[in-house]
Parts: C-alpha cells; sequence; structure tokens
C-alpha cells in the first residue's frame, strides 16, 4: 500500500508471521501485531543516515513513532480473536513533508485490512478480527489558525503541533502533542480537536474508497 498526503509517501506493508513472540508462548492468548518504521536516506533534506549503519541502535524518534503505530492498529483490532499469527507492519517513509507517522498509519491499517482478507481466504481465521478502521491526521496553530494536515514548512512555524488518531466512531485512540511557540487554551485545544476528528472522517472515508468498501 502505498500511501500519499501532499508530498509525503510511505510504503506500508504487512506480513503474516505464523508464531506469535516467545512471551506469548503456551498462553493461547491469540495473535500479536508489531509494526516497524523506518525514513529512507532520501526522504528528507538532508539525507538521513540508514538506521543501523551508523553504529547506533534505531534513533528515538523512529522507535517511538513505530510504538504509536503498533498501540494504534491493536486498538483497531481484536488479538484474541486470532489465530496464534504475528502480523508485521512495516513502514517505509519514501518521501517526507510533516505528517509521516500519521499517513502510516493510514496506509497501514489499509495494508492490514489486506493482510486480514488473504487470511481469510486461507482459512486462517476463526472470525473477523477487525473491530473497525482507524485514521490519524495532524493538526496545529500556525500564526493563531488552526490547520490541518500540516507540511513541513507550516510544521516548523506553527505554536501547537498535534497528532491525532481516532476510532471509527470518532472517540480518541492518541493525541500526542506540544506546545513549540506559546502555551495553548483549552478553548484551542478543543478547536484543534474538533478540526481532527472532522478530518480523521474524511481520511476513513478515503481508506474505504481505497479498500472498495
Amino acid at each position: 500500500m502505498l500511501a500519499e498526503c501532499g508530498k509525503t509517501r510511505v510504503l506500508c506493508t504487512v506480513s503474516v508471521q505464523d508464531q506469535v513472540p516467545q512471551w506469548m508462548y503456551n498462553r493461547h492468548a491469540g495473535g500479536w501485531l508489531t509494526a516497524e518504521y523506518s525514513m529512507l536516506p532520501s526522504a528528507g533534506r538532508p539525507r538521513k543516515p540508514r538506521d543501523g549503519r551508523t553504529g547506533r541502535p534505531l534513533d528515538g524518534r523512529s522507535f517511538e513513532i513505530q510504538r504509536l503505530i503498533g498501540r494504534t492498529l491493536r486498538c483497531a483490532i481484536d488479538l484474541a480473536a486470532m489465530p496464534e499469527a504475528t502480523l508485521w507492519v512495516d513502514c517505509d517513509v519514501l518521501s517526507a513533508d510533516g505528517g509521516t507517522r500519521t499517513t502510516a498509519i493510514n496506509g497501514a491499517l489499509v495494508a492490514m485490512y489486506d493482510a486480514l482478507l488473504w487470511m481469510e481466504e486461507q482459512r486462517q481465521l476463526p472470525k473477523w478480527p477487525l473491530r473497525g478502521m482507524v485514521s490519524a491526521v495532524s493538526v496545529g496553530l500556525v500564526n493563531g489558525e488552526a490547520m490541518v494536515d500540516l507540511d513541513y514548512h507550516e510544521d516548523s512555524s506553527a505554536e501547537v503541533d498535534l497528532n491525532v488518531v481516532c476510532a471509527s466512531d470518532g472517540r480518541l485512540i492518541e493525541v500526542q502533542g506540544a506546545a513549540e511557540k506559546r502555551p495553548y487554551t483549552m478553548a484551542e485545544l478543543q478547536q484543534m480537536l474538533d478540526l481532527a476528528q472532522r478530518a480523521c472522517a474524511d481520511m476513513r472515508k478515503l481508506q474505504e474508497q481505497a479498500l472498495g468498501l
């Protein structure tokens, strides 16, 4: 699944591994889902060294984003209804212009849905495990104005930057954010959350369209 949002492009794939992590052995607790995220060296400017090539472990930003992707998708799926298998979600950023984590989540959900369809065709699923769609957007305050889907230029000048993940019914799964230049009010936060929920609903329609639902 190639997810595009503006100039941001993320390749999202999901692989099915016929085993669960060692800590789940003999627990008969169903399946598991985990995610990996990487920004390819030429995705942004300046070039970012490839993970693992500098002799250092995965950088903190990539680690935090892949944990976010994993948490988000685990909220969308009933893992207890899965067979003892692991869904490996890989999100590789090909081009970055802001919103890479939210674009990765949106694309990964579509890729996961396709993987579950394949498992269903292979008669590997005792029942359909997906609880519903999840979608994500970035929002922020730029020159005092609430904006959605910030690109790099807007994000770098934003007074507040939020990443919001919503379930298909509009409930919040995760809100990440901080003030960059000044504190913000509860009224401004509510304005940004309202904007994010509407944008997530629009994104969900695009996901369903991509899946032919």
